[in-house]
């Protein structure tokens, strides 16, 4: 599965962090948030789902297979 986190949506609320911390971190500067690898393996996938759920600005997405 791929996830991504469109920059221009998001505001950094830092929730896709805290539910998915293997999955996002977070910009030092500004709080942004990231994707730490776009491919996600497959023991994080429910993790990424339920990050893209709780974004208030839903500025991820996720699916698709993973290369």
């Amino acid at each position: 599965m791929k996830v991504r986190v469109d920059q221009g949506r998001c505001q950094g609320h830092t929730l896709c962090a805290m539910v998915a911390p293997g999955v996002f971190e977070l910009d030092d500067v500004d709080g942004h948030a990231s994707a730490v690898e776009e491919d996600v393996p497959a023991t994080r996938e429910a993790a990424a789902r339920r990050a893209a759920r709780s974004c208030p600005e839903r500025a991820i997405s996720v699916g698709g297979e993973a290369s």
